[in-house]
């Protein structure tokens, strides 16, 4: 339906980005952020007002050329990510690079180009963070750093936002059943138990629940952890 709000997913082609997709979908017309243009058609194809926004989000001019048909834009949700993991001993500038650039430079660019269209909008910026961006330990400096980066941002762009209208809102959900943590536990020298870990449509419901607060809330930081099983 045209008078929809506008939702922008990064990340839509799998995992907790194509999970929150589905959450807007019955309430937003959707732009599907990703590089998968084969994942992101299947899902466009599932939902009522979607289709794929294939950029890569390291492209500057590529993200110049996609932003510049946005006018107004109600929510932008940064679900793309990238977790390369090492010990500080393992993990060489390349690898402190390729997360930054993922995780921080890339959404800052993003943001930036779109602030006329979600001030225009009065929207909301939602970003998937992680409980390494309040907490790191060993083994996950980069990410660690680049998530508390991606924190500070966060931060400073609701302080200076805010006037202008926009929300911003921090997700930081605990270890989520996706593909990137298969990686990650496979790096770990695990086993991996999707029981053990969050479902991605519940980061999902919680992206939603910021999103749908009433006019007068502000919903600035979230965190979701897995529950114990019993």
């Amino acid at each position: 339906m045209a008078d929809q709000p506008l939702a922008l997913v990064t990340g839509a082609s799998r995992g907790i980005g194509a999970a929150t997709a589905r959450a807007l979908a019955p309430t937003h017309r959707l732009l599907l952020g990703g590089r998968d243009e084969d994942a992101l058609a299947a899902l466009a194809g599932e939902l009522p007002d979607a289709r794929p926004w294939p950029v890569d989000l390291t492209d500057p001019a590529a993200v110049r050329a996609a932003t510049a048909e946005i006018g107004e834009l109600d929510v932008l949700v940064h679900s793309a990510g990238l977790a390369e993991l090492g010990t500080v001993e393992e993990s060489d500038a390349g690898v402190w690079r390729r997360n930054f650039e993922v995780n921080v430079v890339a959404v800052v660019e993003l943001s930036r180009m779109l602030l006329p269209a979600l001030r225009a909008a009065s929207g909301h910026v939602v970003l998937l963070n992680s409980g390494q961006g309040l907490a790191a330990r060993a083994g996950w400096g980069a990410y660690a750093a680049s998530k508390f980066a991606l924190r500070a941002f966060a931060d400073v762009l609701r302080a200076e936002e805010e006037a202008n209208g926009v929300r911003v809102t921090s997700v930081f959900p605990g270890r989520t059943d996706t593909e990137m943590q298969q990686a990650v536990v496979a790096s770990e020298g695990g086993d991996y138990a999707p029981d053990k870990y969050l479902r991605p449509d519940s980061v999902a419901a919680t992206v939603l629940a910021a999103v749908s607060a009433s006019p007068d809330a502000h919903l600035t930081e979230l965190t979701i952890r897995p529950r114990p099983a019993r």
